[in-house]
């Protein structure tokens, strides 16, 4: 049994945007494992999207684990590999700045971890209420953190899309996790920038509000696209119920596709 006290609808959607000619983002969503995340590739022709894929590649050899620390560990070590392997294919290349970003979902019974490199980010929905679980690693946000902008200087900031951190880029990963505990009717959302550079924090919450995993996806994508989608976009929500209620509301509607 993947998780004996959850069940878990998931969506997804990705694109390569209106003006990049090619899509770095890569995603992937396990729920049997309890791994979900987003890796948006960095360097162009030199294999940015290959980047990304190792990392998801790495992530998809974690299989199932016995304990919420085994699978915590297991995925640390998925990321150091795909750091070495990034690097390796940089050498390759001219030792070209090669790299992925990271926002992964790992939920382990009750338990859930959020970790992340770069400006993907994470969000979780709870009781109504959005609430960014990630931090960006990022210039502009830095400068925030030291009181050095303000936030609607930040919002203009010429630098805005630098990141500081990136898996391969770097001889060692450094990864940022947070921990929590599982709540009925949790919504988590993974992204790439490329959503949040179009969409803003009250947007998101009213699309995952009342939707399904996917149809919440299609909208935030098609919202994306509509306001020009400079970038890649790629989206994944996860709505969170007890097993328990999820079987009394089916057995009650006959509906067996829905959660929440």
């Amino acid at each position: 049994m993947p998780n004996p006290s959850y069940r878990f609808e998931t969506g997804a959607a990705t694109h390569g945007g209106r003006v990049r000619d090619h899509n770095e983002d890569r995603y992937l969503a396990a729920p049997d494992q309890g791994i979900w995340l987003v890796a948006d590739g960095m360097g162009g022709h030199f294999g940015g999207d290959v980047a990304a894929q190792i990392m998801v590649d790495q992530a998809a050899s974690v299989h199932r684990a016995a304990t919420a620390p085994d699978l915590h560990a297991r995925f640390h070590d998925r990321i150091a590999r795909a750091n070495e392997d990034i690097r390796a294919h940089s050498l390759r290349n001219e030792g070209a700045t090669i790299g992925t970003t990271l926002a992964a979902l790992l939920i382990h019974d009750n338990s859930f971890v959020a970790s992340w490199c770069g400006d993907s980010r994470i969000y979780l929905l709870r009781e109504g209420t959005l609430h960014q679980v990630s931090r960006d690693h990022t210039e502009v946000q830095e400068l925030l953190d030291t009181g050095a902008i303000t936030a609607e200087q930040a919002r203009h900031w010429p630098r805005k899309n630098v990141i500081t951190r990136a898996i391969g880029v770097h001889e060692d990963a450094h990864v940022e996790d947070r921990y929590g505990d599982l709540q009925d009717r949790d919504i988590f959302l993974l992204c790439s920038d490329g959503l949040t550079g179009h969409v803003d924090d009250d947007e998101i919450a009213a699309s995952l509000r009342g939707q399904s995993a996917q149809r919440a996806c299609e909208t935030l994508l098609n919202m994306t696209l509509d306001r020009g989608a400079s970038d890649n976009v790629t989206i994944i929500v996860i709505r969170c119920a007890f097993k328990t209620l999820v079987t009394r509301a089916e057995s009650n509607s006959g509906e067996t596709g829905k959660v929440g």
